[in-house]
């Protein structure tokens, strides 16, 4: 079974409760948050901030999907040590927000491709802090350039079954992985995914959704999957939004 949700980020409410009222206008059934910036000193850890959206969630009846700590790209993980409290402090958030997916990411400043020292860097860090994760049921979910066995390459080197890939598909396609076999190669390692275009609504761009939907009903993928991108240039990003989630509903029958 699948839930469809979008990331607030997209929805232009980053680290923002409104982004579910959004999400409620537009239809969908939850929403990835953002555990905060580093400006706000990751804001989601605080209990109040917690509460803030707990009540819209109720408000609303959208979902907490999961979460994303997308300030790793600016603040590498492989080199900036206050995203190590960061990451550590994402699983007991996950927990109290009832989600079981915290994405990190490694794009920009954090980037991991042709990286090994960074690579090794990351690899020595999720070391300490999986067990923490598996104790509480959350995932890790690594998004980056790199391809599905390099991704993989990682999780087995960290050695935790509580560590997968998160998937997106537009980055792989833009980095030149078919990401069909990509899908079916990981099985049950990817842990959730991104449905994304660079500038197109979903459907109109360059990936072929079917195949997709192909793929992961091989693998029996069951969770969230999260709208992200999708906006041709001058759209307007609610009206853009609502034709992604027609499309994905119509397209994985949901």
């Amino acid at each position: 079974m699948y839930h469809l949700g979008a990331c607030d980020w997209s929805l232009g409410f980053h680290s923002d409760p409104q982004a579910l009222e959004e999400a409620r206008l537009i239809g969908l059934d939850g929403v990835q948050v953002s555990l905060g910036k580093q400006e706000n000193n990751m804001h989601l850890r605080q209990k109040a901030i917690q509460e803030l959206y707990k009540t819209k969630a109720r408000e609303t009846g959208i979902r907490i999907a999961s979460l994303a700590i997308g300030e790793l790209n600016q603040y590498p993980y492989k080199s900036d040590p206050q995203t190590i409290p960061w990451v550590q402090d994402s699983i007991e958030v996950a927990r109290a927000m009832n989600c079981s997916v915290v994405l990190l990411a490694f794009f920009g400043k954090g980037d991991l491709k042709d990286d090994t020292k960074g690579q090794q860097v990351v690899i020595d860090r999720l070391k300490e802090v999986m067990p923490v994760a598996e104790k509480a049921g959350i995932t890790l979910g690594i998004e980056s350039w790199l391809s599905a066995e390099e991704h993989m390459k990682i999780i087995d080197a960290v050695g935790s079954n509580a560590l997968q890939v998160y998937y997106d598909v537009a980055n792989s396609q833009k980095m030149g992985y078919d990401i069909y076999q990509e899908i079916e190669w990981l099985g049950d390692q990817i842990c959730e995914i991104h449905m994304k275009e660079n500038g197109h609504l979903l459907g109109e761009g360059v990936v072929d959704f079917d195949r997709v939907r192909q793929s992961l009903e091989k693998i029996g993928f069951e969770g969230w999957m999260q709208i992200e991108g999708a906006v041709p240039s001058g759209a307007d990003r609610r009206d853009s939004y609502v034709k992604n989630a027609a499309f994905l509903r119509k397209t994985f029958q949901l």
